[in-house]
């Protein structure tokens, strides 16, 4: 069992803030266009954490791109990610938020009463 833990060790990332269900980031991905790479920002609400504690954990954030919601799953270990900014932070009482699917953007704010800091 330690052989596992001192090979994950070598793979984990330290320097990403602890994430919790409801909180308002905005993660910096690198994306390469032709030759070059580009950070790009993608911005809103973790809705689920899964995994949490392992080297595959992943977090699933929701967002608006274009007038549409989009949910993108980031694997949290990834070097694909430069770094994540909590922009607020909400108390849930729930460790997945997929009822938030189904509600508007008003009703979100009413139901989750986010913190922006």
């Amino acid at each position: 069992m330690d052989i596992i833990k001192n090979f994950e060790e070598k793979f984990k990332r330290n320097d990403l803030p602890e994430l919790k269900p409801g909180m308002v980031v905005k993660v910096w991905q690198i994306s390469k266009e032709k030759n070059k790479e580009v950070l790009t920002p993608f911005e809103g609400l973790v809705i689920a954490i899964k995994n949490k504690n392992r080297l595959n954990m992943t977090f699933t954030v929701r967002g608006k791109v274009a007038g549409q919601y989009v949910e993108k799953i980031y694997p949290y270990h990834s070097p694909i990610i430069k770094k994540i900014e909590i922009l607020g932070e909400s108390k849930t009482r729930r460790a997945k938020l997929y009822f938030v699917r189904n509600m508007s953007d008003y009703e979100i704010r009413k139901k989750l009463k986010t913190i922006y800091r």
